[in-house]
């Protein structure tokens, strides 16, 4: 072979080298053209692609060294383009959209700036509700990048004073890791990587505990103990714990990429960017989601699920799942990087044991009537007392469907439908049926597990009454003609109300389940926010003028159980 063939081929062989290490794009996001979204200290308090309960973490969670009411400025150029308010999720939230096609998102505000603010409250009076979502056109609100928009605060699901940041492609609304952005934060650590379990392929996820390894660092890498994994089946797959840590900080944020390489080969990797809130759910899927319901720690698999397509994982040369059938060793590597581009390496070796078929692990096949659920299809469970669908794209990976019938003391019947450690991706249908209902429009369907309850009015279709869940569990039947109760806090009947400057009214119900509060101010409708979704308040403002009032309280369940309350006061 003459020299210029080996320098040939010395290049299409690095070169595929390089390709087959790269298996993700290189990002071209424009670094430096959005600034920090805080007049304070740069901090962070959580990252994208953190690992919640049922979705990612979806922007920065940006620190207010536990305050509210820091300054809150808009990143970029732009125009503010939406603004919601909830009781949960973002709170009150601002959405800005810029002239590079990108969107900035600031959520848990408290107060809006002056002019937003007014607008804002204008919209809820005249659509008479606290909670909305709007549109606003483009023309109204324009802001300079740095330019004060909110003030920081703590509203919706936020845990604490912080404000969360998300930045997104306007068009597609897929939300963006930020920190691809070049924020000025210092990160020169490589992610940890606490463990590695290995699962048994030839059967499910679900019907399985995995076998864990400990892990060892030498020379700056990972090795595991031993440092040769003997598994007693044909295919396997791999699933970590890891965390990354930024300079000077302690808090375990989320990791941005890993890929698993099969003797120097990359099979599959993962990589948190460009998500959207539609598929943030898929998180059941990418963690060992059994595990952690029963109490263990998050583990993110290197294989996708058979019911997990898409998202966040791009294959090279398979799934995932890695063939041992043979008496080879393979070389395993695990490379785990942030968005930083530190990087921290888990090598290791693994071959087959002798021939041995695992069985699925026991779950008291006695006591419950079971059959095989599998992802990708519709599944179907029926009887004379209850039935029920799954969506072909419900399930993630095959489980064995247990079902169970319990008779209470008092009560209608409970139907055991499987257990919570089984997640599922949408919402199910489900049937039970009772032809001798007292008030048929009256029925409530009670799912509950793990001290959870969930409630949904069960619309009745000749003695089925029927209702949709996102969860198996217990469910159960209720009769609901007991209306919700309403609570004044240091508040009564009469009272002048000089020396407070708001009203507060909790509301109770049995079902938890509230479809209606309307609040009027001598007959007008009066602003009530629902933050947190604990209790309803007013703060006086121009809308209840000096003198004497009378306020009318009607809250709804979801089965149109209504109270309604008058109270009289003097301002």
């Amino acid at each position: 072979m003459n020299v210029q063939k080996l320098v040939t081929v010395f290049f299409f062989s690095v070169l595929f080298i390089s390709a087959a290490a790269q298996i993700f794009p290189v990002k071209n996001y424009p670094r430096g053209y959005f600034q920090w979204p805080l007049v304070a200290k740069v901090g962070l308090a959580a990252n994208f692609g953190e690992l919640r309960p049922n979705h990612y973490h979806m922007g920065l969670d940006c620190k207010t060294n536990q305050r509210e009411n820091v300054t809150v400025a808009a990143a970029a150029d732009g125009y503010v383009a939406k603004v919601k308010i909830e009781p949960y999720g973002f709170g009150r939230c601002i959405y800005i959209n810029h002239p590079n096609g990108l969107t900035t998102l600031y959520a848990h505000l408290n107060d809006f700036y002056p002019a937003l603010e007014k607008y804002i409250t204008e919209q809820q009076y005249q659509l008479q509700s606290w909670k909305i979502f709007l549109d606003i056109p483009a023309n109204l609100f324009s802001v300079k990048k740095g330019q004060f928009i909110a003030y920081s605060g703590n509203t919706g699901g936020s845990q604490g004073p912080h404000t969360h940041f998300e930045i997104r492609d306007t068009k597609t609304d897929k939300v963006l890791n930020p920190l691809l952005f070049g924020f000025p934060i210092a990160d020169n650590t490589p992610p940890d990587i606490l463990r590695l379990a290995v699962y048994d392929r030839c059967i499910s996820t679900y019907e399985q505990t995995p076998k864990f390894y400990t892990l060892k660092k030498v020379n700056g890498g990972y090795t595991t103990t031993p440092a040769l994994l003997i598994n007693n089946t044909d295919k396997v797959s791999f699933a970590i714990t890891a965390y990354d840590r930024y300079s000077g900080s302690t808090n375990k944020n989320g990791i941005y990429q890993a890929v698993l390489s099969d003797d120097e080969s990359p099979v599959v990797g993962f990589q948190m960017d460009s998500i959207s809130y539609d598929e943030t759910r898929y998180l059941n899927a990418h963690i060992d989601y059994k595990l952690r319901s029963t109490g263990g720690p998050f583990v993110q698999h290197l294989s996708q699920l058979p019911g997990y397509t898409n998202g966040i994982y791009k294959e090279a040369s398979g799934d995932g799942v890695i063939n041992i059938e043979n008496e080879s060793i393979h070389q395993i590597k695990i490379e785990v990087k942030d968005a930083n581009g530190n990087t921290s390496i888990l090598k290791f070796s693994i071959k087959r044991g002798a021939e041995q078929r695992k069985q699925p692990e026991a779950n008291n096949a006695a006591i419950f009537q079971q059959r095989e659920f599998l992802p990708g299809f519709i599944n179907v469970f029926e009887n004379d007392k209850v039935s029920f669908y799954l969506p072909e794209i419900s399930l993630y990976d095959s489980v064995r469907f247990r079902y169970n019938e319990i008779i209470p003391a008092k009560g209608l019947p409970i139907y055991q439908l499987h257990n919570t450690s089984v997640p599922l991706q949408v919402m199910f249908p489900i049937k039970i049926k009772n032809v001798s209902a007292t008030y048929p429009d009256k029925m409530v369907m009670h799912r509950f597990a793990n001290n959870k309850n969930d409630y949904a009015k069960a619309a009745n279709e000749n003695g089925w009454y029927k209702a949709s869940f996102r969860e198996f569990g217990n469910f159960q039947l209720l009769e609901d003609t007991e209306p919700p109760t309403i609570k004044p806090i240091g508040f009564r009947e009469g009272m002048h109300m000089g020396k407070l400057n708001r009203l507060v009214f909790v509301i109770l119900d049995n079902t938890e389940e509230l479809v209606n509060f309307t609040a009027l101010l001598d007959g007008k409708w009066l602003r009530f926010s629902n933050d947190k979704g604990k209790t309803f308040i007013y703060k006086f403002d121009d809308h209840c003028s000096s003198g004497a009032h009378e306020l009318k309280i009607s809250v709804g369940d979801c089965v149109g159980n209504v109270t309604e309350r008058t109270y009289h006061f003097t301002r």
